[in-house]
């Protein structure tokens, strides 16, 4: 039976690579942005556009109105559980009957890492809400890794402040996918989801991977996170990304994220996509030769 689907964070990687999953899936797809003009290939596209803002919670009952499944993203950020909130009365007052919502990997209210502390409370509100939901918790984002794409076009290394710990991380593609194969499917509801790739890599096998996929050997240089702070400080990032950044940087070091779970596989049928993958699709940011 077609839905009305309401997707926030719609001009976002994850958010509109969920569009683009559902669009002409007969279901309706409206889109909450808070500039319209960023919206336009949407509505090209076919997507009702809303605009409001999660953070003025008086813009957003327009949007919400009459939805049936809404998707929640809030960027990371010390007013995510704020805009996610708002979202979520929103979704209430609406009349929604199902909510998604993206957390993220560990997020717990005893996490390591600031941005899964307050995923955790935003978790919490949405179990208690009354309304049936689905929660997602993805893994270290591959994508996360062009941030080390000019340093081995350049130099042929990486340099991350990870150590020698080993992450389950997942593509960032799969992620939208598995989103939109939960917003119009049945059986999703109360369900807790830990997304990750097949398998938990080392830096070091992830930089071999990128190398094989380019052409030329490419190494892991680890960095220490104090060196990493100062660093990001002097590219102009404000302190509370900073810290945030840190958080992780210390946590997957000490194997936080050496961790593996089949639920996408489980879920959608398919094998998420490799780091082998991921480096092939993306090796001209890396240099490919």
């Amino acid at each position: 039976m077609p839905n009305t689907i309401l997707i926030t964070g719609a001009t976002g990687n994850i958010s509109s690579g969920i569009i683009a999953q559902l669009n002409g899936s007969g279901h309706s797809l409206r889109a909450l942005v808070r500039n319209p003009e960023k919206a336009e290939e949407l509505r090209r596209q076919g997507v009702e556009i809303s605009v409001g803002d999660l953070e003025k919670p008086w813009t957003l009952g327009s949007a919400f109105a009459g939805v049936d499944t809404v998707w929640i993203l809030a960027p990371p950020g010390p007013r995510a559980p704020e805009q996610c909130s708002n979202a979520l009365w929103a979704a209430k007052q609406g009349g929604a009957r199902h909510v998604v919502r993206m957390s993220a990997f560990g997020a717990a209210h005893t996490a390591p890492t600031i941005n899964s502390r307050l995923h955790a409370l935003s978790d919490a509100e949405l179990v208690g809400s009354g309304i049936p939901f689905t929660i997602l918790k993805p893994h270290f984002f591959m994508q996360n890794l062009m941030m080390g794409a000019q340093s081995v076009a350049q130099q042929g290394a990486m340099y991350f402040a990870l150590a020698d710990g080993k992450m389950g991380l997942i593509d960032s593609r799969d992620i939208s996918d598995f989103a939109a194969h939960v917003l119009t499917t049945t059986g999703h509801e109360g369900k807790t989801y830990i997304l990750t790739g097949s398998a938990s890599l080392s830096m070091h096998q992830i930089a071999a991977a990128i190398g094989n996929a380019i052409g030329k050997p490419v190494a892991y240089v680890p960095v220490s996170v104090d060196d990493a702070r100062q660093s990001m400080a002097q590219m102009g990032l404000d302190d509370w990304t900073v810290n945030l950044m840190c958080d992780y940087y210390a946590a997957y070091s000490a194997n936080w994220g050496d961790l593996v779970t089949d639920d996408f596989q489980r879920v959608t049928g398919k094998a998420p996509r490799s780091i082998e993958q991921f480096a092939k699709d993306f090796g001209g940011a890396f240099g490919n030769q």
